[in-house]
């Protein structure tokens, strides 16, 4: 969600009109091949977007960009609070043109789009992200993404139309309201391996509001409860519209057009049928294994707090790694680098009791941006020589800055320099790719080309063309891929790949980056802009989530600003220097920051659930090594 503001540069061309009438969530998988065409209209083929996504600029306020064009800075009214069908939320907006009009242009987060208006995205190689919402689709290219506050913000205006989604400002608040659809019909359709689908056939186009193992329609649904209690959904009147329930979360949400439908895939193993959800059923409990431990091993603490001018609410939890049952693991989807889940999927996929949401990625391209280093395996190379927290299991952990040296020698006795591994952050030179990134590798910017090595012998060598398609890559097997640079190794080439870390922070089984450093031996050491971090980045406001140790114990910290965004980077450092601890990483904030106890959603930074890419989580201890829900696979 971090964005550094876009440079300025002219006014593209208004996204052009749909063809047709306006009236009429799990990660993307890699595909291997040129996309697919759109699906068939017809009811009876209930095929998603076809999903392609890949990383553009790096979110996280790198100064470092790649091809990015911004939208320049245009006079209009903006606010901080967006109210869609009753439900209030903190997000950035931008109106273009006369309040008591239509809006020429309405900027909004991408992540509010996605996850409380129900659209779909897919992001071209050229950087494009395709927009669906029941049927209709608008390409937006890299000109026409902007940087609203700390996010990365699409124009909704071509979405707009009367008496289906509407907009308007009232009182300093963007109200977002969408027409009132009935479920006409709900029933089964063919589904990926290992899922049921369920389909709702609606009146037309309504809004989808998905998270935390829920679904909100802005629909009539009272007269398709049966049929949705046979397919294992459970529904109940929230608001203006109906809230969905399964067993077991969605693996995802999408809709799709003519006729408007909305599509949950289930996992396979969700019961089906059922009689509906007791009250007791539907208040969510701590789990009890967590309370069992409370104020033994685990101390959580919420507050509020008065801090330089902030009222802040403050969420710590606190663990001695040496002596607890517990340990800490870093969170992810496990089905490769490319996607975004949520923080409670991601926390029940570990077992973990206690999570906070990780590190930085790109929202539009759904990729890491830092560190993440697991069980001893680079997942993301650092990038930039940002903050990092290392550590082993029952320990306590260590922080510093690190990077990763890489370099090829070749049998000319030359050295290439490698900049990034398993990376979604871009830059010209050198990048190494493994099978941690997925099962392939699609490119990330213009012209490319690589080589597949396994034990330094060259295997193959890719053209561009070859690249944007997409090439496999399997266990045992690098991809070395040069951007606007030659590659001059044959198939036959024998090269020798050197690896070390900038120092022994990189080591360490288990590496999470963010960004920046905030505390180091009891010293505030906050440099921002040594760690490639825009100034604007730095001097905003915003909801934290912060790792830290006091010493002896490790602290898991979320802090939100009850008057305003939050606090500053430096008024973060500050706050948690007085509060007695020793060292601290800021990680990923504003809509991403997170806190799950026990199953409970504690802490929404923005107050909805955002998708997120990885995490941080207290795992019970087994010797056996990761849950088995970990080891199964992907969420």
């Amino acid at each position: 969600m971090r964005r550094p503001p876009f440079r300025i540069a002219a006014l593209c061309a208004l996204i052009a009109a749909w063809p047709i009438p306006l009236s009429a969530g799990p990660g993307p998988r890699l595909l291997l091949a040129p996309p697919p065409p759109p699906p068939p209209s017809s009811p009876a083929e209930d095929a998603p977007p076809p999903q392609d996504s890949l990383p553009v600029p790096p979110r996280g306020g790198a100064r470092i960009q790649t091809g990015e064009v911004g939208i320049p800075l245009t006079k209009g009214v903006e606010g901080r609070v967006v109210n869609i069908h009753g439900l209030r939320q903190r997000a950035a907006w931008l109106w273009i043109g006369p309040p008591d009009q239509p809006p020429r242009q309405l900027w909004l987060p991408l992540e509010v789009l996605q996850g409380q208006l129900g659209f779909s995205s897919r992001t071209r190689g050229d950087g494009s992200l395709e927009l669906e919402w029941f049927g209709r689709s608008v390409s937006v290219p890299p000109s026409r993404q902007r940087s609203l506050a700390d996010e990365v913000a699409i124009d909704l205006a071509p979405f707009l139309a009367p008496d289906v989604l509407t907009a308007r400002v009232q009182g300093g608040e963007l109200l977002l309201d969408g027409a009132m659809a009935q479920v006409r019909q709900v029933r089964p359709s063919s589904a990926p391996p290992g899922s049921r689908r369920v389909v709702l056939d609606l009146s037309g186009p309504a809004v989808v509001r998905s998270g935390d193992g829920r679904i909100w329609l802005a629909a009539e649904a009272g007269s398709v409860l049966r049929d949705l209690e046979r397919l294992g959904l459970r529904g109940q009147r929230e608001g203006s519209g109906w809230v969905l329930v399964s067993p077991g979360a969605p693996q995802r949400v999408f809709t799709l057009g003519q006729p408007a439908r909305v599509v949950i895939d289930l996992a396979a193993g969700a019961v089906e049928g059922g009689a509906p959800p007791t009250t007791a059923e539907r208040r969510p409990s701590l789990d009890p294994r967590l309370r069992s431990l409370l104020g033994s091993e685990v101390f959580w603490n919420q507050d509020l707090r008065s801090f330089s001018g902030r009222r802040l609410r403050l969420n710590s939890v606190r663990v001695d790694p040496l002596k607890s049952s517990l340990e800490l693991r870093s969170l992810s989807r496990g089905a490769g680098m490319e996607g975004l889940t949520t923080l409670p999927l991601l926390a029940r996929r570990y077992d973990a009791l206690v999570a906070i949401n990780g590190g930085y990625f790109n929202r539009v391209r759904r990729l890491p941006l830092g560190a993440l280093r697991d069980q001893g395996s680079w997942l993301s190379g650092p990038i930039l020589n940002r903050g990092v927290v290392a550590w082993e299991a029952g320990t306590l952990p260590r922080f510093g800055r690190l990077d990763l040296q890489e370099w090829v020698n070749d049998e000319s006795g030359r050295q290439w320099p490698v900049e990034f591994v398993n990376s979604g952050y871009v830059k010209r030179g050198l990048a190494r790719y493994t099978s941690a990134w997925g099962p392939g590798y699609r490119s990330l910017s213009g012209a490319e080309q690589a080589v597949l090595l396994r034990d330094g012998l060259v295997l193959r060598r890719y053209d561009s063309a070859w690249l944007a398609a997409g090439v496999p890559l399997a266990p045992g097997e690098e991809l070395l891929v040069a951007r606007s640079t030659p590659l001059p190794w044959g198939v036959g080439a024998r090269l020798q790949l050197v690896s070390r870390p900038s120092n022994d922070l990189g080591l360490a089984a288990n590496v999470m980056g963010g960004g920046p450093l905030l505390l180091q031996g009891g010293r505030i050491v906050l440099d921002g802009v040594a760690e490639g971090f825009s100034p604007a980045f730095l001097r905003q406001g915003a909801p934290r989530t912060v790792i830290g140790s006091d010493g002896r114990f490790l602290w898991l910290i979320t802090l939100e600003g009850l008057d305003d965004e939050g606090p500053t980077l430096l008024e973060t450092a500050r706050f948690l220097q007085a509060a007695g601890l020793q060292d601290a990483l800021n990680l990923d904030g504003g809509s991403s920051t997170g806190l799950v106890l026990g199953g409970l959603h504690t802490v929404k930074g923005r107050g909805v659930v955002s998708a997120v890419h990885n995490g941080l989580g207290l795992v019970p201890r087994s010797p056996q090594g990761p849950p088995a829900s970990a080891a199964a696979g992907g969420s």
